[in-house]
């Protein structure tokens, strides 16, 4: 079994250090301001895909939309979570998570999209999950072990927007 790096006094004197740093401590290894724009530029990517997807369950007409609408409508709520997570995220890290509609599509990684048809909207969709998947990866990788909290629930969204890719490849290849 390894031993603790640290003993528990000077553990517990370093916690008193910066109190008001909440959860920050000096084990966190990131920059912290980077970190912070970083997660409100994720924000603004789940931000946008919940927008696109709303517009998609609402707008989705044919034969196939009723199941289509349905995955649509899920996924937004996913993706609400999502933003959710990592606002609260933002806020832990002693940031403010930005909401401000002006630029908010300038902030996303992912594109806002108003295709007519259930094909298109899937395709667009599906693009969107592959730019948060690459995004999401580069994220995980650039943190490391220095934020491990934040990579882990990136981790935990990464694997539900693959998921999403996949439905959303099974819903496109039964429009054919």
């Amino acid at each position: 079994m390894a031993e603790f790096l640290t003993d528990i006094k000077t553990l517990r004197e370093r916690a008193r250090q910066k109190i008001e740093e909440g959860p920050i401590t000096a084990a966190y290894g990131a920059d912290r301001d980077r970190v912070i724009e970083v997660l409100n530029e994720a924000l603004a990517t789940e931000i946008v895909c919940v927008l696109r997807y709303k517009r998609h369950y609402f707008t989705s007409r044919g034969i196939h939309s009723q199941a289509v609408a349905a995955e649509f409508l899920q996924h937004a709520n996913d993706e609400q979570g999502h933003a959710d997570e990592i606002a609260l995220r933002i806020t832990q890290l002693q940031g403010s998570p930005n909401f401000d509609p002006d630029g908010l599509t300038t902030r996303s990684h992912a594109e806002y999209d108003d295709s007519e048809t259930i094909r298109e909207m899937l395709q667009e969709d599906l693009v969107a999950e592959r730019v948060a998947i690459e995004s999401y990866s580069e994220i995980i990788r650039w943190l490391g072990d220095d934020d491990v909290t934040t990579r882990r629930m990136l981790e935990t969204i990464l694997a539900v927007e693959e998921e999403h890719a996949d439905d959303l490849l099974n819903l496109l290849d039964n429009t054919e």
